[in-house]
């Protein structure tokens, strides 16, 4: 096994996006080999890898639809051929759709759960079998399993699933030297986010925080290099990385 392969191997869905790209770097900066996964354009995802090769790190970006067995089965394979293996694994793929419940078409409620619901399970039962010793799954809900914003009930919904299977996982994995937590975001000032929002909806948000301001991605990004690093006692926990606002 060559030196790369010596490294940490690290798997981030969602890995193009703003909490995942930042998750993908800070795992990076810490000495890890990332795959970078995507499901859409491999545009984004690539500059992700750029930006951690141009600070010396390893990476690689890889596509495929979570909630799909046989894709995530491959992106597995990707990393184990390229790395010599997996040992992190941090699911921030997800998406999320905003009615009232009364509104909610039954097709958005089926695809956001098929991808937060489904695709979650399909990475962490993969994870479960994939994850070496000393390795970690963290998986991601939301500060509005607290907060119970109106709108949000299909949403939270899917993430408070999300929490349960991340939970019992912990507990199956027992003798296996692997840790199993859920990061819950509060708001978190992503392109994502922002969309669609004045700049006095935005402050008004920040401001309900007792921090006074918006998360960022870092900070999501600096809970997640805890919990697979030196957060090791850390386990079977759903972490609210939300500045206090829930």
């Amino acid at each position: 096994m060559d030196a790369q392969q010596d490294a940490r191997v690290a798997i981030v869905t969602g890995g193009s996006g703003g909490i995942g790209s930042a998750v993908a770097e800070r795992l990076a900066a810490d000495g890890m080999s990332v795959l970078v996964h995507f499901a859409g354009s491999s545009e984004r995802a690539d500059q992700v890898v750029k930006s951690i090769t141009a600070a010396g790190g390893t990476a690689l970006a890889a596509g495929g639809d979570i909630a799909d067995e046989a894709a995530m089965t491959a992106l597995f394979g990707e990393a184990e051929r390229h790395f010599g293996g997996v040992d992190v694994v941090v699911n921030t793929a997800g998406i999320m759709l905003l009615s009232p419940l009364a509104k909610l078409g039954l097709a958005d409620l089926d695809r956001m759960h098929r991808i937060n619901i489904r695709g979650t399970f399909v990475v962490s039962q993969l994870a479960a079998r994939k994850l070496r010793p000393g390795g970690a799954l963290v998986n991601f809900s939301t500060a509005q399993t607290r907060l119970q914003s109106p709108g949000y009930a299909a949403y939270a919904a899917s993430k408070a699933a999300v929490e349960a299977m991340t939970l019992v996982l912990a507990r199956e994995l027992r003798g296996r030297d692997i840790t199993v937590n859920a990061i819950a975001p509060g708001p978190t000032g992503t392109p994502l986010f922002l969309e669609g929002k004045s700049d006095e909806l935005v402050a008004q948000i920040a401001q309900a925080a007792p921090l006074g301001r918006l998360g960022t991605p870092a900070d999501i990004a600096e809970a997640v290099a805890f919990l697979t690093g030196p957060g090791r006692w850390v386990n079977g926990q759903v972490v609210f990385a939300d500045g206090g606002i829930a």
